[in-house]
């Protein structure tokens, strides 16, 4: 059975070496001719939207699905008039405007920060007064890895805002100083059957995800588990979802969602009974959904930019590294690293080693 994947990076390259000992096969679509998922599956270089590759994939494939959602949506419509494509492309409309993001969370009661569409300069000043500072200025569009968010500090900001927070429609967002970041990840089939891994606490640099550990039990989980089940159960969804939260004075507010597999649930691959990607592709198959449950204390830490040093990572016990097989680059997510540990203290001790690693090579920007 062949799977069609638009989008050739390493969420791609995941799914693939997950779904292999399912006995599936798959074909990746991506503009980029060195697509670091090409190798294990068959490639179809050209743009997204190019209908004739898109009619390629569904004349081979069985089923497809995407690795990411600044996708054209007319391409994803295309395709899944012809073949099963999940998440559909309902999901993921919203999911690339964010004011129709924010409207979708208070729709279906999951707190969200205070918002307000901005169009014109009355608007922003609207937003100062509301907010007041700092508050957020967000595109409604195209944001991914901290990109498209800018922090107004004062009154002198509204003055000096990069273009394109100028020449197109932003959202502005009441700022939440957070005491945390947790995401949820969670995957559901076509019969309705619901799996939920446990939450995961994040740390940002730069807008980009630099460190996940797992929270088995979590105070937050029974809350984020509830958020997510209203969003999976009103699309009918299938696949695997994750929303990332901050938790303010104790109440998680939502700040996005995520309709594919998601970089804060890569430590499922070493450290749950199932990981995120075959869960992804029993889901799109019709298939029962595996246990969800981490096998021990565990993080994942992401290569940003540079590779660690591999001997280096290995004489760490129970790590294990990921080599996304991508050219390095500032800002650029090469690999991932996950670790296991007997208890909490020991999961400490291993993270601080691998940070260290990881500053001695680091390219974050």
């Amino acid at each position: 059975m062949i799977v069609g994947v638009l989008g050739g990076g390493q969420l791609a390259r995941m799914l693939a070496l997950a779904g292999m000992p399912l006995g599936l096969d798959f074909q990746f679509l991506d503009p980029a001719p060195d697509a670091c998922a090409f190798s294990l599956g068959r490639p179809l270089i050209g743009d997204y939207g190019d209908t004739a590759l898109l009619e390629k994939m569904a004349a081979e494939a069985q089923a497809a699905t995407y690795e990411f959602e600044n996708i054209s949506l007319q391409a994803v419509r295309f395709l899944a008039q012809r073949i099963p494509l999940h998440p559909t492309p309902d999901i993921l409309e919203i999911k690339q405007d964010r004011l129709l993001e924010r409207r979708l969370f208070q729709e279906l009661g999951i707190p969200t920060p205070d918002f307000l569409a901005v169009q014109t300069a009355r608007d922003l000043e609207r937003a100062a007064e509301q907010f007041g500072f700092p508050f957020v200025l967000k595109t409604r569009s195209l944001g991914y890895d901290g990109k498209g968010v800018w922090v107004l500090q004062d009154k002198d900001s509204l003055k000096n805002l990069p273009e394109r927070f100028v020449s197109s429609p932003v959202l502005a967002e009441q700022f939440i100083p957070f005491e945390r970041e947790v995401s949820m990840v969670a995957a559901r089939n076509p019969e309705g059957q619901i799996v939920y891994y446990p939450p995961a606490e994040n740390t940002h640099k730069q807008g980009i995800l630099i460190q996940s550990v797992v929270r088995p039990n979590d105070p937050a989980a029974s809350t984020a588990e509830l958020y997510l089940q209203r969003i999976l159960t009103h699309f009918r969804y299938v696949g695997v979802l994750a929303v990332e939260f901050f938790q303010f004075q104790g109440r998680l507010i939502a700040n996005e969602t995520a309709p594919r597999v998601h970089n804060t649930g890569h430590w499922t691959i070493e450290g749950a009974l199932t990981s995120q990607f075959e869960n992804h592709l029993r889901a799109l198959l019709g298939l029962p959904l595996g246990i969800t449950a981490s096998l021990a204390p565990t993080a994942m830490l992401n290569c940003i930019g540079n590779l660690p040093d591999r001997r280096a990572v290995l004489e760490i016990p129970d790590a294990h590294l990921h080599i996304y097989g991508k050219k390095p680059r500032p800002g650029r997510k090469v690999g991932h690293v996950t670790l296991r540990a007997e208890d909490e203290r020991h999961l400490s001790e291993k993270i601080r080693k691998v940070r260290q690693l990881l500053a001695d090579c680091s390219a974050l920007v």
